[in-house]
């Protein structure tokens, strides 16, 4: 794909995709996907994003090996063979293929993150969790223009239970916060189309509890 998709079409068919095919991804590619995260809104328009981009082999599998102690940690192989409920045993089955794979099977590992000033410290839980109102715009930019392209990926989190190691693997500084890691890939599976609650389901109108249209 050259990028030329409907907005909708994007909308309605990224879902997480987390097998891909060995292919490269086209350095050209990796700086649309990456300029069109730059384009979502920030607090104070301060841009503070930061975007890693692991390509080399010995880097993803470090990347990767952490990631994977850290999902072995809060998804243990016993809670996939526990789970009875098939959209749900779908899912972690999909969740654990890529933490034994992240190591080895996307060709790309983006890790998103935010710069704080030198002096200033990290973000305490709600800081945190405002700060996140910049950073994951930014990654679903990336997904969309991703889709466009005929990429695949998914926004993960699990990384950040191995994050002082994997920043002192990656030389990333003390200041710098990693938000996300997202795979990339050209994908084994198809993109949507996806399956969502409807709106009636899932929106209120002025009060909760009343349902919206």
């Amino acid at each position: 794909m050259d990028g030329s998709i409907d907005l909708f079409e994007a909308i309605y068919t990224t879902r997480s995709l987390r097998r891909f095919r060995p292919d490269p991804i086209p350095k050209a590619v990796l700086r649309r996907l990456i300029e069109a995260a730059t384009q979502a809104p920030s607090g104070r328009n301060s841009q503070p994003w930061r975007f890693l981009v692991v390509r080399k082999p010995d880097l993803r599998r470090r990347t990767g090996d952490l990631y994977r102690e850290a999902f072995d940690e809060v998804y243990p192989a016993e809670r996939l063979s526990a789970e009875t409920d098939p959209e749900l045993h779908r899912v972690m089955r999909s969740a654990r293929h890529l933490a034994e794979n992240m190591a080895t099977e996307p060709p790309v590992l983006i890790l998103i993150c935010l710069e704080r000033a030198p002096d200033a410290p990290p973000p305490t839980v709600l800081a945190a969790r405002t700060s996140g109102s910049t950073a994951y715009p930014a990654v679903q930019n990336l997904l969309l223009a991703a889709r466009a392209h005929g990429v695949g990926g998914c926004l993960t989190t699990v990384h950040v239970r191995r994050e002082a190691e994997i920043k002192d693997a990656l030389g990333i500084p003390a200041q710098v916060d990693t938000y996300a890691l997202v795979p990339l890939g050209y994908p084994l599976d198809r993109f949507g189309p996806l399956r969502r609650r409807p709106v009636e389901e899932v929106a209120n109108a002025d009060r909760w509890g009343e349902p919206f249209g």
